[in-house]
């Protein structure tokens, strides 16, 4: 690795990449949201359409915590911990969620 690349994210462990991570997982459950509205949906579609909402709060609270860990001196590691223990929730919620598209679709 470039002795710059590994200078700019030494330190900040983990949230260098929650962060962005984060951010593309909201735009993944969007995305998710917008294509399911193209064909009618049941009462399914409605309760993966909140499913998908509330999982991108997830990710938006992990993406949050992620950037306080960076940059807070004092709590960064406690705030880290909380934003990769959210981070998985979220993914845990989104497996659920394709899961359960994949049944409602077939």
């Amino acid at each position: 690795m470039l002795p710059i690349l590994r200078d700019a994210t030494a330190g900040r462990g983990l949230s260098a990449h929650i962060l962005p991570t984060s951010a593309t997982m909201i735009g993944v459950c969007m995305t998710v949201l917008s294509i399911g509205h193209l064909h009618e949906g049941g009462p399914t579609r409605v309760v993966l359409d909140k499913l998908l909402a509330v999982d991108a709060l997830v990710f938006l609270a992990s993406a949050v915590l992620s950037f306080v860990s960076m940059r807070s001196r004092q709590h960064g590691p406690r705030h880290e911990t909380w934003a990769e223990l959210v981070f998985l929730m979220g993914l845990a919620i989104l497996a659920i969620g394709a899961v359960a598209l994949a049944f409602t679709i077939a």
